[in-house]
């Protein structure tokens, strides 16, 4: 992705999977972007491995998928904040959170950049959701 090597990077290890701290977290983050630090939070949009299908994407999965592109793109953060019990399927999308707890960072961070996001990745890789969204 850069191949001199030119950004700076810090791996971190997620203390909780409260996504209200992991969005705190990310605030306080915030202003390392202003330094151009690449802030990035990996995972899936959905994760629930017992449901792989490589012969049809799950309607559960899709479902979710929907909710989240319509939630990021409205900025309800605390719609994706509250996603187990908000979404469609939230429990099925993610038995365990730790998928998609890095999203709360990254909207910590993001900021008033919220406004300023794109899609970089969509679509569904043997049933499950890889939407990926760049802020700023």
């Amino acid at each position: 992705m850069y191949p001199e090597a030119d950004v700076p990077v810090l791996q971190i290890s997620m203390p909780t999977l409260e996504p209200e701290r992991l969005m705190r977290l990310g605030e306080t983050l915030r202003p390392l972007r202003d330094e151009g630090v690449l802030i990035v939070g990996s995972g899936f949009f959905t994760h629930n491995l017992s449901a792989l299908r490589a012969e049809r994407t799950p309607s559960w999965s899709v479902e979710f998928d929907d909710w989240g592109r319509e939630a990021l793109a409205a900025r309800d953060v605390d719609a994706l904040l509250d996603f187990q019990r908000k979404a469609p399927a939230g429990r099925l999308a993610h038995p365990r959170t730790e998928h998609f707890a890095p999203l709360f960072v990254t909207l910590g961070a993001a900021g008033d950049d919220l406004d300023r996001q794109r899609v970089a990745i969509d679509g569904f890789w043997w049933g499950l959701a890889k939407r990926s969204v760049q802020f700023g």
